[in-house]
């Protein structure tokens, strides 16, 4: 199917199902053991930011649901990152289940949002899904740097890394 005849949920899933590749490609390189490291105090440890993939998700199937209660997301469960990592990939299929399942229209409809410090404001539920997807690719690159010095071997993520060459 062309890009010229896709819908916006179409274009999102096919996005997204690069994007999810991509992830659990870094996220089989994860060492085991290193679940609570933060390269600084302030940094949040690596079980936690492998646990906001999957919370973004929810975001948006909530989002998808109607109007949604703003509050943090729970707090990840002092498991191993590989125990996170397959409850990610079960709640992913029924995540894209749901999206498939979701009528194009809800895309266009608002619902309150953070847009701010302290501020809700009306967003469509399609930049939410976007939103949450970016919010995603932002913590994977937040994990390869935290992997990185960890000494792990970082995959190819958008091009060749130092760990993957492409030449």
């Amino acid at each position: 199917m062309s890009t010229q005849t896709m819908n916006e949920k179409d274009v999102f899933l096919n996005t997204n199902a690069q994007e999810f590749a991509i992830t659990m490609k870094l996220l089989a390189n994860y060492p085991a053991g290193k679940e609570t490291f933060k390269p600084a105090e302030k940094s949040r440890e690596a079980r936690e930011l492998v646990w906001t993939f999957m919370m973004e998700e929810q975001v948006v199937q909530a989002a998808f649901a109607g109007p949604i209660e703003v509050t943090g997301p729970p707090p990840a469960p002092k498991v191993s990152i590989a125990e996170i990592v397959k409850m990610y990939e079960k709640s992913h299929t029924e995540f894209v289940a749901k999206l498939k399942a979701t009528p194009e229209s809800r895309l266009n409809e608002t619902i309150k949002f953070p847009v701010g410090p302290k501020q809700l404001g009306d967003v469509r539920v399609g930049d939410v899904m976007w939103l949450m997807l970016m919010d995603h690719t932002h913590h994977r690159g937040q994990l390869s740097v935290y992997m990185r010095i960890l000494g792990a071997k970082i995959p190819s993520i958008y091009g060749p890394s130092g760990d993957e060459p492409w030449m």
